[in-house]
């Protein structure tokens, strides 16, 4: 569906995508090898850097471990796809407009917004000055060589999630010296079942972690943490993996967005204000029958496929889909050798059955592996990168599937 000038060659229908975490890419390369070749659509991916950030090994790159360079725009050279590289600094959701940091001024018909989250360091007072995060290979790499200064002390990992877990798990792991005490206000592992929860402590403490829960971290200092009540723990490196935001951009663009500042988003994952722009992964507010969907590459690979073969069949001029996803698993790595994954249901809730030891580790490590080959591969099958549980009956909003 091109624009045609009255003298002239057809206008390709520009499609912008903004960020490439696991979302934005499965929506970049889906996209690009569906419409390969037509000359009335042209996809552009920006992103801040060339190479692709793990996301899942950011624990791993704090330890000083190293982790192979992958390639963005050699991803996309053969993929029919464009790549700019810059830092989106506004959108102007009227005019259909974004601007980079290098001041250019980047036009589309569609957009795909994907520019993800980062870690909440507004919330609590002194994270921003004195805490390190994990939401960019270079804050890993900043944590890596402070640690390795580190012959001795203590490192507090504010945050009991599984970020949290899985951050201090492999700190107690490749730096034995260090003390690490996770803080939380649940205790690790609180959504998975008694078994799974039980060895998952009992792992934390055969590495040495020290684990307080239920507690509340209100105030980071340059040398220790205040918890609520006044009690106050001595550190020498303070990890936040507490809480993610997402960028003010979508807001400020006049975008619909909910309380937290992302996308409010219709069941084919389009802006509820602005339908010509597609919100993927954690920029997005996406409802399911279960409620909203939370952060994961489990289900941020999907909701960019999704808007792809969405922004195709409306190419076509025909109706895109409802986005359906269920949960299916939830894999935390406990070092290199050690890793629980609690198995769920749809709506995330744990299931009896679930892995330990060097299997689940195994497991885990496939999983961690997989976008990077799923993304080779949806250059050549692009249908296949459209497989993922539904989610049955958890999954339907107001009984319609």
């Amino acid at each position: 569906m091109s624009r045609q000038h009255r003298a002239g060659p057809a206008i390709p229908h520009r499609v912008l995508i903004l960020g490439a975490g696991y979302a934005g890419m499965a929506a970049a390369i889906q996209l690009a090898a569906r419409v390969n070749g037509r000359k009335d659509v042209r996809v552009t991916l920006v992103n801040a850097q060339e190479r692709f950030t793990e996301r899942l090994r950011l624990h791993m790159t704090a330890t000083g471990q190293q982790l192979a360079e992958l390639s963005i725009p050699e991803l996309l050279e053969d993929a029919g796809a464009g790549f700019v590289p810059g830092w989106v600094t506004a959108v102007d959701a009227d005019a259909r407009t974004v601007r980079i940091d290098d001041g250019r001024v980047l036009t589309y018909d569609t957009l795909v917004y994907a520019l993800g989250s980062v870690a909440d360091t507004v919330a609590v007072p002194g994270v921003e000055e004195h805490a390190y995060t994990l939401s960019s290979v270079q804050d890993a790499e900043l944590l890596a060589d402070r640690l390795a200064r580190l012959h001795s002390g203590t490192v507090v990992v504010g945050g009991s999630g599984l970020t949290g877990i899985e951050s201090a798990a492999e700190i107690a792991e490749r730096h034995p010296e260090l003390n690490v005490v996770l803080l939380g206000r649940s205790e690790p592992g609180a959504t998975m079942n008694p078994g799974a929860r039980a060895y998952l402590r009992s792992a934390l403490g055969r590495l040495g972690v020290r684990v307080r829960s239920e507690v509340e971290v209100v105030k980071v200092l340059p040398d220790a943490v205040e918890l609520a009540g006044g009690e106050s723990i001595a550190a020498d490196v303070v990890l936040w993996t507490s809480g993610t935001r997402v960028s003010p951009l979508a807001a400020a663009a006049g975008l619909t967005v909910d309380e937290r500042g992302r996308i409010v988003t219709d069941a084919a994952l389009r802006s509820v204000s602005h339908p010509e722009v597609y919100a993927v992964g954690d920029a997005a507010a996406i409802r399911q029958g279960y409620g909203v969907m939370h952060g994961t590459c489990q289900g941020g690979m999907p909701t960019g496929v999704h808007a792809a073969v969405s922004i195709v069949r409306v190419l076509a001029g025909k109706r895109p889909g409802r986005f359906r996803f269920g949960y299916y698993h939830t894999p935390v790595s406990l070092g290199r050798h050690d890793a629980v994954v609690q198995f769920t249901r749809p709506d995330d809730s744990p299931r009896r059955m679930y892995l330990t030891g060097r299997m689940a580790a195994r497991y885990k490590e496939m999983v961690t592996a997989s976008p990077w080959s799923t993304y080779r591969r949806m250059k050549k099958m692009p249908a296949s990168g459209a497989f993922w549980p539904r989610g049955g009956r958890f999954t339907r909003v107001g009984g319609v599937g």
